[in-house]
C-alpha cells in the first residue's frame, strides 16, 4: 500500500458526515429528496417540465458531494458562498415559475397537483437556504472588507 491508513490521513474519498448532519447539510439533503420527488410527480404527470427538478438534482448533488468532501476548500478560485447563493436563488425562482404554470395547468391531475404543491415547498427551502447563506456569509464578508478599508 502506498498510502498509511491507519495514521488517520484520508486515503481517498470521504464524506464529513459532521456536515451531514449540520444545517447546511440537512438543508442540501431536504433539497435533494424534494427534487427528486417533483421530479418523480412530474414524470407522472406533465413530462414537459421533467428538465429543471433533473437538472436542480444534479446540481444540487454535486454540491453536496464538494461541501460534504470538502473539496471547496482545496477549489479556491470560485466565491463558493456567491456560487451557492446563486443556485439557491434561481433554483427558488426556476420552481416557483414551474409550480405556478403546473398548478394553472393540472386541470384536476393529481401528480401536477403533487408536484405544483412540493415545488412550493422547495421554493421555501431554496429561498431559506439563501437567507442564511447571505446573513451567514456576505454580509460577513462585507462586513469584513468595510472595517479593513476603514483602518487603510
Amino acid at each position: 500500500m502506498s498510502e498509511q491508513e491507519g495514521d488517520g490521513s484520508p486515503s481517498g474519498f470521504t464524506l464529513d458526515k459532521e456536515f451531514l448532519n449540520s444545517l447546511k447539510g440537512r438543508i442540501l439533503l431536504a433539497e435533494l429528496v424534494l427534487c427528486f420527488v417533483v421530479f418523480i410527480c412530474f414524470a407522472a404527470s406533465i413530462s414537459s417540465y421533467l428538465a429543471a427538478p433533473l437538472l436542480e438534482f444534479i446540481i444540487t448533488l454535486i454540491f453536496l458531494i464538494i461541501f460534504s468532501s470538502r473539496y471547496h476548500f482545496r477549489l479556491t478560485s470560485l466565491n463558493w458562498p456567491c456560487t451557492d447563493f446563486l443556485r439557491c436563488v434561481s433554483a427558488a425562482v426556476i420552481f416557483l415559475v414551474i409550480s405556478i404554470v403546473a398548478a394553472a395547468r393540472s386541470s384536476g391531475e393529481g401528480g401536477a397537483i403533487t408536484a405544483a404543491l412540493f415545488g412550493f415547498i422547495l421554493v421555501c427551502v431554496f429561498s431559506y437556504d439563501a437567507f442564511n447563506i447571505y446573513k451567514a456569509n456576505l454580509l460577513e464578508q462585507a462586513a469584513g472588507e468595510n472595517q479593513g478599508g476603514a483602518a487603510v
